[in-house]
C-alpha cells in the first residue's frame, strides 16, 4: 500500500513516514510526534481527516485500506 500523498509532504514537517509490507498485507505508520499532541481523526466516506496540533491533514483512504487507527501520535493505515 503506497501512503497518501497529503501524508507523504507531511515529512517535510519533522513527520516520519514509514510503508511495510507483509505476506498478509500492508501497513502505513505516520508518527506525528507526541511536540503535536493527541490525534484527532475521523472518516467521512472514503475521506479521511487527521487533526495533528494545529495542522489539518485529509486524504483519500487507500482501496485497500481496512483499519484507520491513531495512538500515541502515530496514525497507521493497514490493509
Amino acid at each position: 500500500m503506497r501512503t497518501p500523498q497529503e501524508l507523504r509532504t507531511a515529512d517535510d514537517r519533522g513527520t516520519v513516514v514509514t510503508e511495510h509490507e507483509y505476506d498478509d498485507g500492508g501497513l502505513v505508520a505516520v508518527d506525528f510526534g507526541t511536540a503535536r499532541g493527541d490525534l484527532a481523526v475521523d472518516v467521512l466516506d472514503d475521506t479521511a481527516i487527521v487533526i495533528a496540533g494545529n495542522e489539518q491533514f485529509e486524504f483519500e483512504l487507500p482501496d485497500e485500506a481496512s483499519e484507520l487507527t491513531a495512538n500515541n501520535g502515530v496514525l497507521t493505515i493497514a490493509e
